[in-house]
């Protein structure tokens, strides 16, 4: 699925819906977000945030960081509005 051009709050939207915790760069955008939906009383499944010490041209690495965070978290009621900055081990 195509989700380009979407704004934040429906992303977000989509991931609480659908039990996913959303992954992101946008840091301070769904910091903001995340207090909103909190004040709303919208749970979200939380977020996780990919810093720039992870670069877009290594996938490999972004993805080597988010297995290991995978493995240990357990997605479930625990982590609403939770945010977490990715980081490598």
């Amino acid at each position: 699925m195509d989700r380009r051009g979407v704004d934040d709050p429906s992303q977000l939207e989509l991931a609480a819906a659908t039990g996913r915790v959303f992954v992101t760069r946008n840091r301070d955008d769904y910091i903001k977000l995340t207090v909103r939906f909190y004040q709303m009383g919208a749970p979200h499944p939380g977020i996780i945030v990919i810093p720039y010490t992870l670069p877009n041209r290594e996938p490999g690495r972004i993805a080597r960081a988010l297995k290991t965070w995978h493995d240990e978290h357990t997605v479930d009621e625990s982590l609403q509005y939770a945010i977490f900055f990715l980081e490598e081990r």
